[in-house]
């Protein structure tokens, strides 16, 4: 199966597509939703990312986690860390208090484990894979269950997810992010 999600609905199949788990893998060096902000903006000049409590995400991240179900992600990092990756662990502690599991890991360390590459992807259920098209006009979270490519993004997780640290773990072993 392949369909797509447009980008209006992808809150709406974060609270409604998935049973159990939610996984992501974060590859990147730079997130131009990110980046198009003020407050990414503001963190470049030194000052502190808000923690907006009742943004959408955090909402939705509270009522799926209510219900024992698990959002998860293991962001790689650099060495020495972008600055947009610098911008995201100074915005975890905001997702891990609206209850995800965010786990860190060097790109160097996923690179030996030979899934640095692999890209950016969501793991539903270990049976769903997403991945976000924002290159064309439309854009939107494309979603497969064609096998191959759901195994090999379970077996990215399970190495990942061994090999990551905790992002309490992983600050004390990284200079502050601002």
């Amino acid at each position: 199966m392949q369909t797509a999600v447009p980008a209006a609905r992808i809150l709406d199949f974060f609270r409604d597509g998935f049973e159990h788990t939610a996984w992501r893998l974060e590859t990147r060096r730079e997130y131009a939703a990110d980046q198009g902000t003020e407050e990414y903006r503001e963190f470049l000049q030194g000052i502190a990312p808000r923690n907006d409590e009742d943004s959408p995400w955090y909402a939705n991240t509270r009522a799926q986690t209510a219900q024992g179900k698990r959002i998860e992600r293991v962001r790689l990092v650099d060495e020495p860390a972008t600055d947009n990756q610098r911008y995201l662990l100074a915005t975890t502690p905001g997702n891990l208090t609206a209850g995800e599991d965010i786990r860190y890991l060097h790109r160097s360390a996923a690179a030996a484990l030979k899934f640095a590459d692999d890209g950016d992807f969501w793991l539903f259920d270990s049976r769903v894979l997403a991945r976000f098209n924002w290159e064309d006009a439309d854009r939107r979270m494309e979603l497969t269950t064609e096998p191959e490519q759901v195994l090999r993004a379970c077996q990215v997780r399970d190495a990942a997810w061994h090999h990551a640290v905790r992002y309490e773990e992983f600050v004390r072993r990284v200079p502050s992010p601002m």
